[in-house]
């Protein structure tokens, strides 16, 4: 049986979780997962992914417990759901979050770098609750889309977050009723395709560079270097088509380079 569903829209990757009762994961799925980012990361026609859950109540439970006692915690290198260290990534990866996203799954999601939600949907890390902790990189990821005060009660708690609080405290790009959920990541997946995609990988290594530092920091980042995907964008093929199809109004013909 396939667990891990993948379908190509143009150039944009759908990843469906699809391990019932749940989507759990165990090592095997994690694995089978880093293969699918990794092979995202290597297409160069692929631009966006989506990563959601099959069903309407579950997007995933995160780990599954049953497997704990197997001993096998080899999730692959790009950690675990193949994604929550996968910093080699300069695509973007949209979270459609279609129901209960617990523990490993909220960690996968928080991964992402954005995240549209149903409705119904509820997001928490229960680790605490079973004498286990979340993954270190979780916490800054929590911290930097929530309060601290919310995150950190999360954290200690295991305090249940419904989709539109996370919407109203910024945590969720768009909340909308469940059967919509995957038409929208969509719909921000194709807007994403249509920018230029040197600067869309440009634009995403800043975000993961720079994202918790300060203005100052974030220019000393560059000005030594650590962001080459910027310098290449602005001294890309494409840095002079874009003004050029504004002037002429008509739609830019990206080269990616």
């Amino acid at each position: 049986m396939t667990v891990v569903r993948t379908m190509r829209r143009g150039a944009i990757l759908e990843i469906t979780l699809d391990r019932p009762k749940a989507n759990a994961i165990d090592a095997a799925t994690s694995r089978e997962m880093d293969r699918v980012f990794a092979g995202f990361r290597d297409d160069p026609s692929a631009r966006v992914a989506i990563l959601t859950g099959a069903g309407e109540r579950f997007f995933s439970a995160g780990w599954d417990l049953r497997s704990a006692g197997d001993g096998d915690m080899n999730f692959g290198e790009g950690g675990f759901g193949g994604i929550m260290r996968r910093f080699d990534l300069t695509k973007p990866v949209i979270a459609a979050v279609n129901g209960y996203c617990a523990a490993g799954g909220f960690e996968m999601a928080l991964a992402c770098d954005l995240m549209v939600a149903a409705e119904h949907a509820v997001f928490f890390l229960s680790e605490v609750n079973l004498g286990l902790t979340c993954d270190a990189g979780t916490v800054p990821r929590l911290l930097r889309l929530l309060p601290q005060p919310l995150a950190v009660e999360m954290l200690l708690t295991g305090r249940r977050l419904t989709a539109p609080e996370a919407f109203a405290h910024g945590m969720l790009a768009r909340v909308v009723p469940g059967p919509l959920v995957m038409d929208t990541a969509r719909e921000i997946a194709e807007r994403i395709v249509a920018a230029a995609p040197i600067s869309v990988a440009a634009v995403k290594q800043m975000l993961d560079a720079c994202g918790h530092a300060s203005a100052e920091e974030a220019y000393a980042l560059g000005d030594a270097g650590k962001l080459p995907l910027r310098t290449q964008a602005w001294a890309s093929e494409d840095a002079k088509e874009g003004p050029r199809a504004f002037a002429e109004k008509r739609k830019p013909l990206w080269r990616g380079r």
